[in-house]
C-alpha cells in the first residue's frame, strides 16, 4: 500500500512537472511562429475594434502591438482572436492565445483560481448605467424594478446584483453573451437600462441609432482595473508583457514619445532615458529580447499618453479625460515601476 501511495505521489509530481513545462516557454513559441496571438473583444471602440478594412485598433490592441514591437521590432506581427466574455479565459488557459488584452477586470478570483496572471492596469474604470433620456431618470437610485441589459459571465453582472441588493431594490436582468447583443437589445427597447464599464458605455453608445437620446447616470458602482492577462507558470512571458506597459508609462513620464525618441536616443544625458532606450544596461537581455525593446515600442507604437489620446482621449469620439489614468505626478494612478 505504501509503495502504491509513493508511486502515485511520483506520478503526480511528474504530471505537475509536465504541465509546468508545457506552460513555460511562451516567448520561445512566439519567436518560432513569428507572431503574437492576442485575444481581444468582439468589437469595443477605443479598446479593440476592427475598422472597415478589418484592421484592429484600440488601447488593448496597442498593448499587443507593443509586445510584438518589443520582441520582433515590428508591431504588425500580431494575430487577433475576437472572444466573448464567456470564452476569453478558456481561450487563454488552453493556449489558444498568448495574451488576453480584452477590457478584462483584475479580481482576486481571476488572479488565483483560474491559473492566470494580470500583468498591470492599462485602464482604471468603474461600472455605470445608461438610460434613455425620455425616462427622466437622474440617479441609479431611481431604477427600482427596472429591466437591465447586461453581459453574462462578467464582473458587470455580479456588480449589478450587489448594487441592487445593497440598495434594497429589485431588477430584471436581461442577459446576453455578446456585447453587441446587449447593446442591440437596449437600443431596441428590450430593457430600460444598459450597464457596463463607463468606458464601455461611452464606446457602445456610438453604435446606437441616436446616441444623443441616451444619458450615463452619475453613479460609479465598482472598481474596474482593466489589463492584460497571461497564464500562470511562465514568469519570463509574464515579465515581458508586464514591462511592456511599464515602458510605455516610463516613456511618458520622462517625455519620450514616438516623435522625439530618435532625438532623445542620440542626445539625452538622463540615465533613465539611456536605460529605457537600450543605451545602458542589459534590460532587454533580462527580458529575453533585444536591448532596443522599449525604443521599438515607443518609436512604432508610442508611449502611454499617445495610445490613450489616439484611442479614447478627449479628441476621439469617446471623449474620455485621463482622470485616474493620468500619471501619478499629475494626480492619477498610473505609476510605472523603474526601468533600472
Amino acid at each position: 500500500m505504501r509503495q502504491l501511495i509513493r508511486t502515485l505521489g511520483i506520478l503526480t509530481a511528474l504530471c505537475v512537472t509536465v504541465v509546468a513545462a508545457a506552460d513555460a516557454g511562451t516567448l520561445d513559441d512566439v519567436k518560432k511562429k513569428g507572431f503574437v496571438r492576442c485575444g481581444v473583444s468582439q468589437g469595443l471602440p477605443g479598446f479593440s475594434n476592427p475598422d472597415a478594412k478589418g484592421d484592429w485598433t484600440g488601447i488593448d490592441v496597442d498593448v499587443c502591438r507593443a509586445v510584438a514591437a518589443a520582441i520582433f521590432g515590428e508591431p504588425g506581427k500580431v494575430k487577433y482572436l475576437p472572444l466573448s466574455a464567456k470564452e476569453r479565459f478558456t481561450a487563454l488557459q488552453s493556449g489558444e492565445v498568448d495574451v488576453l488584452s480584452r477590457n478584462t477586470t483584475w479580481t482576486l478570483v481571476r488572479d488565483t483560481a483560474l491559473g492566470l496572471n494580470f500583468t498591470g492596469v492599462t485602464y482604471y474604470d468603474g461600472q455605470g448605467f445608461m438610460v434613455p433620456k425620455k425616462l427622466n431618470v437622474r440617479s441609479a437610485k431611481q431604477l427600482n424594478g427596472a429591466s437591465v441589459c447586461v453581459n453574462i459571465g462578467t464582473t458587470t453582472e455580479l456588480n449589478l446584483a450587489d448594487y441592487f441588493r445593497a440598495n434594497r431594490m429589485t431588477y430584471k436582468p436581461v442577459v446576453y453573451e455578446k456585447a453587441d447583443e446587449v447593446v442591440g437589445a437596449y437600443d431596441a427597447g428590450r430593457c430600460d437600462v444598459y450597464t457596463t464599464d463607463r468606458s464601455g458605455l461611452a464606446a457602445q453608445r456610438l453604435k446606437m441609432k441616436n446616441p444623443d437620446d441616451h444619458v450615463v447616470l452619475p453613479e460609479i458602482i465598482s472598481k474596474e482595473p482593466l489589463g492584460p492577462v497571461v497564464r500562470h507558470g511562465d514568469d519570463q512571458w509574464f515579465d515581458l508583457v508586464k514591462w511592456v506597459l511599464y515602458a510605455m508609462l516610463e516613456a511618458e513620464e520622462y517625455g519620450v514619445n514616438s516623435e522625439n525618441v530618435d532625438q532623445m536616443k542620440a542626445g539625452s544625458k538622463d540615465p533613465v532615458v539611456k536605460r529605457l532606450l537600450g543605451l545602458e544596461g542589459d534590460m532587454g537581455k533580462n527580458l529575453g529580447v533585444g536591448n532596443e525593446w522599449a525604443y521599438n515600442i515607443v518609436k512604432k507604437v508610442g508611449n502611454y499618453a499617445e495610445i490613450y489620446e489616439r484611442n479614447v482621449g478627449p479628441r476621439t469620439p469617446l471623449k474620455l479625460e485621463r482622470g485616474a489614468n493620468a500619471l501619478w505626478k499629475n494626480g492619477g494612478l498610473q505609476y510605472p515601476m523603474p526601468v533600472r
